[in-house]
């Protein structure tokens, strides 16, 4: 059996601790670097792990096999590319990037080194997702009319007064990038690519501490077809509501609901149902906000499977890049009002 594979992390706030743990846990990997610009962050690493506040210097010292980059949204392509350069495949945290052509310079260095990309899309190992993806490969709905994506969720003062790049244009890119990109992912990865979109966004609550806006709703028109409506905000009041998404088609109508697309909340089958699935607790639980599910140990895995097992990535480069893709769309339909 081959040894473990060898990790390193770039970024250890929120996110970079979570994969750090799930390194940890997993019989397969080993963390052995981290970078931060904090060096307070020394202090709270495994013994053992060694700690860099520079990347150069940690690629260069380094024999990981991979590195997983937690940086802010504006960083991903830059810490990507110096990583693929170094040796290492990458594991990016959303967003991928934010624009396309950052997204396209990432899979170049990829493929000019070898090595590959796994984007992160957590949300894609949830039960009901994977539920209701086996009904639309099977083509069990048949033809699909109409899909309803609702993301309403909190993201109050503290949440932005916790870093320099929540809220600021061009490093946090806006809410699509950086809230509910998994959402958008989703959309995609069930139902395909988006040929038109239009909408209204707006910053109700948030004139004060962001740049971007914290509300819109979009008419999104699929490559099948299919009429999307996708509604988002960070204004529910005092905590995260809903993260849902909805298939009216031929052959049924299906809701993957719950705060994080954790449960089938209704289903009404020409086939046979599916499981009635709720997950009551699984999300990532910053303390001050709740994030989308906690699903990092099965994202590290897929990195184990590809490497040891050759099993496909879960989420490609170019998966990632498409998804962007679609957000770039969406925002240059919007109206600001």
């Amino acid at each position: 059996m081959a040894g473990k594979i060898k990790f390193a992390i770039v970024g250890f706030g929120n996110i970079g601790c979570r994969h750090a743990e799930q390194i940890a846990l997993n019989p397969e990997t080993e963390l052995v670097a981290v970078c931060d610009v904090n060096p307070a962050i020394a202090s709270k690493l495994p013994e053992g792990t060694a700690f860099y506040t520079g990347l150069s210097e940690m690629l260069a010292a380094t024999p990981a096999e991979v590195l997983c980059v937690c940086t802010p949204n504006y960083l991903h392509e830059p810490h990507t590319i110096a990583g693929l350069t170094a040796g290492m495949h990458t594991v990016v945290e959303k967003p991928m990037a934010i624009s396309v052509q950052e997204c396209n310079n990432m899979i170049a260095a990829a493929e000019k080194t070898g090595k590959t990309i796994f984007a992160v899309k957590q949300n894609r190992y949830n039960p009901p997702v994977q539920e209701v993806k086996k009904l639309m490969t099977a083509g069990d709905l048949g033809s699909i009319y109409m899909i309803q994506v609702n993301c309403f969720w909190n993201r109050g003062d503290a949440y932005y007064a916790g870093s320099d790049w929540r809220g600021k244009k061009e490093k946090d890119g806006g809410c699509l990038f950086t809230q509910f990109s998994h959402f958008v992912d989703i959309l995609y990865y069930l139902n395909g690519p988006v040929g038109a979109a239009q909408g209204w966004v707006h910053n109700y609550a948030h004139q004060h501490n962001t740049e971007v806006e914290d509300t819109g709703s979009f008419v999104l028109r699929a490559d099948n077809n299919a009429i999307i409506n996708f509604n988002f905000t960070t204004c529910s009041y005092a905590r995260n509501m809903e993260g849902s998404l909805t298939i009216f088609a031929e052959k049924g109508t299906v809701k993957i609901g719950g705060q994080y697309l954790n449960t089938i909340e209704y289903q009404q089958l020409e086939a046979a149902a599916i499981p009635n699935i709720y997950i009551s607790a699984k999300s990532n639980d910053y303390g001050l906000y709740q994030g989308s599910m906690s699903n990092h140990d099965k994202v590290i895995q897929n990195v184990v499977d590809y490497l040891h097992h050759n099993q496909p990535v879960m989420t490609s480069a170019a998966e990632g890049r498409d998804v962007v893709a679609i957000i770039e769309q969406m925002y240059r339909g919007a109206v600001r009002v």
